[in-house]
């Protein structure tokens, strides 16, 4: 059933930790000019992913297992805290993928937030030290108008994302 709206129905914002996808990386990536729906990605480019693995200001950030459950905790946190119902989150060793209906807000909006949010809690509870963020610039967001679509963005982000991640730490 298709949303007779000028509102969808929920996004599937996806958000990546610092360092860890870069352009020329052998998975493709995507820039402003390649950003459409269904966009080919940028292929990979050895000469690019070095100059761009030599700009970086910090290490790449992975993510442990105490750090997602305080990314995810922080999710779950600015979804009560502004009243939008959160369908699905799943947070990865470098990335984390949320389904999540915010009403007429932009996705924008709820990606800064998840971020900052997130950010804020990995600072409080003593998992992050370094002064900038943890956070790739920027993010991923899919507009989900029917059902149909929801519910595939739902199933994505929880079945997936491959085997649950072992805490090793």
């Amino acid at each position: 059933m298709w949303n007779d709206t000028d509102i969808p129905l929920a996004y599937l914002i996806t958000f990546r930790t610092y360092g860890t996808w870069l352009h020329g990386d052998p998975r493709g990536s995507t820039n402003r000019f390649r950003n459409k729906f269904r966009t080919r990605f940028l292929p990979k480019n050895d000469q690019w992913l070095e100059i761009n693995t030599a700009r970086l200001v910090e290490k790449p950030l992975t993510l442990d297992s105490k750090q997602r459950k305080v990314v995810e905790h922080a999710i779950r946190e600015t979804c009560s805290k502004r009243r939008w119902d959160l369908w699905a989150a799943s947070v990865r060793t470098n990335h984390a993928h949320v389904v999540a209906a915010i009403g007429a807000r932009l996705p924008g909006v709820a990606l800064n937030a998840f971020k900052a949010n997130a950010t804020g809690e990995l600072r409080e509870s003593g998992l992050y030290h370094r002064d900038r963020t943890p956070w790739a610039d920027k993010g991923s967001s899919r507009w989900l108008w029917t059902e149909k679509s929801v519910a595939a963005a739902i199933d994505y982000v929880k079945f997936g994302q491959g085997e649950d991640i072992p805490e090793f730490d």
